[in-house]
């Protein structure tokens, strides 16, 4: 098997999506609660929660296209991937994915107490978030609350607790992901209806479902001013939640009910940058 064909079937490069917010997590619980100046998290914890971001994210992603193949058969969209066409086996991605949990839980335990523990509950969500669209269109929150964790999990990784700031920024990329989901989800409903797949434009139709991601991305940006005010950053933390919410008005304005020909630019290129600017703008911040 060609090993570029695999980390395509499991997207690695979308680990950008939630990898910049574990960091940013990491860098802010270094600090800690309440905030103090100077405190920086060691270079071997950077090494663990890096282990274990990209252990999670692959085995969720994974897990998703394991345990989506049959759906993916049926959609035009999606029959030319790697599990549907027979390029990549499927007791291939099961294993892959039983393994990366087991490397997520390694990492979890060289971190501290606490994330070993949660790292178990962590991985009901990694699995099963790709089973709520067979039954409620909520599954989109769902999504981003599993990618929520990196944020969390990086504030619990230095700290070993959770403290207020870990749940807004849970909260944070919680409502930036589901957002971004409800968008990409507008190009599938008239498949999803068809197969009895859940999502909020398949229930309420894509007006309704791209009203909601705005309203999600409204709740982003006022949550990543709440944590910037309870850990007291500086200026160049404004500079990029600025810069972010002008991508996500940006993004916003490149799909409308009628014309979701640049979904993917929305989807795909506007997001990484956020992850990647909200992340670095939090490091200058701290710099200073």
């Amino acid at each position: 098997m060609n090993p570029v064909t695999f980390l395509n079937l499991i997207k690695f490069e979308h680990t950008i999506f939630a990898l910049p917010f574990a960091y940013l997590g990491m860098l802010l619980g270094a600090r800690g609660w309440p905030p103090a100046a100077g405190g920086w998290p060691s270079w071997l914890q950077v090494f663990w929660v890096t282990v274990a971001m990209a252990a999670a994210r692959s085995a969720a992603m994974a897990f998703n296209r394991y345990i989506d193949r049959h759906i993916d058969a049926l959609n035009p969209r999606t029959a030319n991937r790697e599990l549907p066409t027979g390029r990549v086996r499927a007791g291939t991605v099961l294993t892959f994915s039983i393994v990366s949990l087991g490397v997520l839980m390694l990492a979890a335990w060289m971190l501290n107490p606490l994330a070993f523990r949660l790292a178990l509950p962590a991985m009901v969500f990694l699995v099963g978030y790709s089973y709520t669209k067979r039954f409620t269109w909520f599954c989109h929150w769902i999504l981003g609350a599993t990618d929520g964790l990196a944020a969390a999990g990086g504030w619990i990784a230095v700290t070993g607790s959770i403290d207020p700031p870990a749940w807004v920024l849970w909260f944070a990329v919680t409502v930036w992901i589901a957002g971004f989901d409800l968008i990409y989800a507008c190009q599938d409903v008239d498949f999803d209806r068809t197969h009895g797949v859940h999502s909020v434009p398949a229930r309420f139709g894509i007006a309704a479902g791209l009203r909601v991601a705005q309203a999600m991305h409204v709740l982003t940006v006022l949550a990543l001013a709440a944590a910037g005010l309870m850990m007291g950053l500086g200026w160049p933390y404004w500079a990029g939640v600025v810069t972010a919410a002008g991508l996500l008005v940006y993004e916003h304005s490149l799909v409308s009910p009628t014309d979701l020909s640049k979904l993917d630019i929305a989807f795909f290129n506007v997001n990484g940058y956020i992850a990647v600017i909200v992340f670095a703008a939090t490091l200058a911040a701290l710099w200073r």
